[in-house]
């Protein structure tokens, strides 16, 4: 009932043994509490909190327009309600090193398993647009650097992104972003996130030359191919995130409905789409809160 039972740090040690293990570790992208309740109950290792899902919640584009509060707020509203460890994206970390250094110690009181900054330049873009910016190689460390200063719980995961990639054309392109990627775990970075991979290969060619964990972004509509998880676990990669497919499924469903009533006046023949109200009830455990308040008020008051 209510929140999760393991506390933030139990999910921090037990999502650090995982990553440990060199397994591929699952993590689809919640669009709100409701949505990683339910990626815990199909069996996933962990939820991702995609910052171009947060700001397209918010009826916003992603660049950069989010704030630390914003992101806070909502990041620890969906990991409260799941025991699985919950990943955020951090954007740029919201300013300077200084303001690295509060959004990591905001996002561990927030109960976050760990976050993702990335290099580029402030305000940022989506990682799989055209004309990406990414700072120098020193002020990209600096961010780790106060990131990793600033922690106070060390489970809590520091994840460097890098969109250097993204910005170059052809091997050069690769190229930079493994030295950049290699620079960042000099810096501290616990695990890596190299952005707009376009290949397997390239995937491949970062794992070999980085001794961290690496997240692959499987996104639709982007520069990467889409690979499966066993292609991605054969290759080594340690996590895999789907960060907009959950929200792009449910708008494009919301939008078939709304189609529906506007031609036909009612939803009859979508009644199999949708999630049932006894399916809704069991994932918000409401007999739990119904025995609860049974349990409390069982008096009467005579008069």
């Amino acid at each position: 009932m209510l929140y999760a039972n393991t506390t933030p740090a139990e999910k921090r040690r037990l999502f650090r043994e995982r990553l440990a293990s060199g397994e591929l570790l699952r993590f689809p992208g919640a669009f709100n509490p409701l949505s990683a309740r339910l990626i815990e109950r199909k069996g996933f290792d962990g939820v991702y909190i995609s910052g171009a899902v947060l700001s397209a919640d918010l009826g916003l584009p992603d660049i950069g327009l989010t704030t630390l509060t914003e992101v806070a707020g909502r990041a620890q509203q969906v990991a409260r309600m799941t025991e699985l460890p919950a990943i955020v994206d951090a954007d740029t970390g919201f300013g300077e090193p200084m303001n690295v250094a509060r959004t990591v110690q905001t996002l561990e009181d927030s109960g976050l398993a760990g976050m993702h900054i990335e290099d580029q330049v402030n305000p940022k873009r989506c990682g799989h647009l055209d004309n990406k910016s990414v700072v120098d190689e020193a002020t990209a460390a600096k961010r780790i650097r106060a990131a990793v200063d600033a922690r106070r719980d060390p489970g809590f995961l520091i994840m460097a992104r890098t969109d250097i990639r993204a910005t170059a054309d052809g091997r050069a392109g690769l190229d930079a972003a493994i030295d950049r990627a290699k620079a960042l775990v000099d810096a501290g970075a616990d695990a890596i996130f190299p952005e707009a991979m376009r290949t397997l290969e390239e995937f491949e060619a970062v794992r070999r030359a980085i001794d961290v964990p690496i997240l692959a972004n499987m996104t639709e509509f982007g520069k990467s191919d889409l690979f499966s998880a066993q292609q991605l676990a054969d290759i080594g990669v340690n996590i895999v995130i789907w960060p907009v497919s959950m929200l792009r499924i449910a708008m494009g469903a919301t939008a078939r409905a709304l189609d529906t009533l506007n031609e036909h006046g009612h939803l009859t023949s979508k009644l199999d789409e949708m999630q049932h109200r006894a399916d809704l009830y069991e994932l918000v455990d409401y007999a739990g809160y119904d025995r609860f308040d049974t349990s409390v008020f069982n008096f009467s008051v005579e008069r």
